[in-house]
């Protein structure tokens, strides 16, 4: 993987993991809840948005991830014929 790719994916899981997660969950609080956000709100929900963040850009958006559920399809396939 080139530099510039890695760099494209961190700021791609800042951007999108992080802040997009962020703004969602802090949306979703205020919205289902009576919660004031303070800061000790988007703390906890930081907290909580980091790792599943890491999660998602670590495994779902690695470029062979979709690689395992294609073969096991067709394993699948053939294994009933």
């Amino acid at each position: 993987m080139k530099k510039q790719d890695k760099v494209l994916r961190i700021i791609e899981f800042f951007v999108v993991g992080i802040l997009i997660g962020l703004t969602e969950d802090l949306l979703a609080i205020k919205f289902a809840t009576d919660a004031k956000i303070t800061f000790h709100v988007v703390l906890i929900v930081l907290l909580v948005a980091i790792p599943f963040a890491m999660l998602s850009e670590l495994l779902v958006d690695h470029p062979r991830f979709w690689e395992f559920f294609s073969l096991k399809k067709k394993n699948n396939y053939k294994e009933e014929n």
